[in-house]
């Protein structure tokens, strides 16, 4: 998703304040974010470019919350 806003991982941690492999973790799946960290990542986000910040949110939050559970 990055890459579709032109923001590199270094100026996601950057604006976010932490190291790019913490960021690289988390844009490969590796590690997930804490919920705490999610909401940094969107502030970061809206630093950067308002529209990244709403995908980020439509795909890792509201996404999920409409994803019907298994019974």
């Amino acid at each position: 998703m990055l890459d579709t806003y032109g923001i590199s991982q270094n100026q996601l941690a950057g604006a976010m304040g932490v190291e790019r492999g913490s960021v690289s973790r988390w844009y490969h799946d590796k590690r997930d974010p804490t919920a705490e960290t999610v909401v940094e990542i969107v502030e970061a986000l809206k630093s950067l470019n308002f529209q990244a910040a709403e995908k980020f949110v439509r795909l890792y939050l509201v996404d999920k919350l409409e994803e019907k559970t298994p019974s």
